[in-house]
C-alpha cells in the first residue's frame, strides 16, 4: 500500500516536530510548512492525501486556507483537520462549515490525533487506511472479523463487532444512545435506546477481562466514548 501524504501547516516548531515524528513513524510522508501562502503552493504542486492545518498560522489564516483549498479542483476532495486552541462551539461550527472534516483542539495527545487522522481516512479515502483499526491495545481485522487485546484474541457477537467498530473509527468522540443506535442498528430501528446500554455492557465484559483497564467511558447525561483517559 502506498504511503499516505500528509500535508502539515503548524507554525509552532515543537508542536510540528512531534507531529512529524509520530507520523512518520506510522509510515506517513511528511511535508510541513509554517505559512498558510506556501501550504497553498505545495498542495497545488502536489495533492495531498490530508491536511493537518492549524487555525492561526503565518501569512493567510488557516480558515483561509482551508477555504481556498476547497475552491480549488485539485484539492477540493482532500480530507482536512483543523488544529487550534479556539475550543469554542461557534469556532468549531466556522471551521467545519469552511470545509474541514474533523476539528482538533489543543492540547491533544499525538497518540489521539495519530487515531483521528486513520478515522478520517477510513471515512473519506478508505484505501489508504488500510484494514485494520487500532486504538491503544485493541486491533480489530475488520476484513476477518477479529479482535485482539493486547494480542489475545477477544470473541464479541455482532452487535458488539460493529459497535466496538464505530468506537474504533471515532476514538475520543461522545456519542449519544440515539446516534450509537442510528450507526450501529440503522435509523429505521426500532429499538429502545436503553439497549444500548446493554450491549454496552456486553462489550466491557468481553474486552475488560483480567485486570485491563475499561476504555469506554460513560459520560454522564452525554454518552459513551472510546477513550483512555491520558
Amino acid at each position: 500500500m502506498a504511503r499516505v501524504k500528509m500535508l502539515l501547516v503548524e507554525d509552532d516548531a515543537a508542536l510540528a516536530e512531534l507531529l512529524v515524528f509520530h507520523f512518520k513513524r506510522e509510515d506517513f510522508e511528511v511535508t510541513h510548512t509554517p505559512d498558510g501562502e506556501e501550504a497553498l503552493l505545495l498542495a497545488r504542486e502536489t495533492a495531498p492525501d490530508i491536511v493537518l492545518l492549524d487555525w492561526m498560522v503565518e501569512g493567510i489564516s488557516g480558515i483561509e486556507v482551508c477555504r481556498r483549498l476547497r475552491r480549488a479542483a485539485e484539492t477540493a476532495n482532500v480530507p482536512i483537520i483543523m488544529l487550534t486552541a479556539r475550543g469554542e462551539e461557534e469556532d468549531r461550527v466556522r471551521g467545519l462549515e469552511t470545509g474541514a472534516d474533523d476539528y482538533v483542539t489543543k492540547p491533544f495527545s499525538p497518540r489521539e490525533l495519530v487515531a483521528r487522522v486513520g478515522a478520517v481516512l477510513r471515512r473519506v479515502r478508505p484505501a489508504l487506511a488500510g484494514e485494520a483499526l487500532v486504538y491503544a491495545d485493541i486491533e480489530m481485522d475488520t476484513v476477518g472479523h477479529k479482535v485482539r487485546r493486547a494480542g489475545e484474541v477477544v470473541a464479541l457477537g455482532p452487535t458488539e463487532f460493529r459497535l466496538l467498530k464505530h468506537f474504533l473509527e471515532h476514538p475520543g468522540w461522545v456519542f449519544s444512545r440515539e446516534r450509537l443506535l442510528d450507526a450501529v442498528w440503522g435509523h429505521d430501528s426500532d429499538i429502545e435506546s436503553r439497549t444500548v446500554d446493554v450491549h454496552i455492557r456486553r462489550l466491557r465484559k468481553a474486552i475488560n477481562v483480567g485486570d485491563r483497564p475499561d476504555i469506554i467511558r460513560t459520560v454522564r447525561s452525554a454518552g459513551y466514548s472510546l477513550d483512555t483517559g491520558i
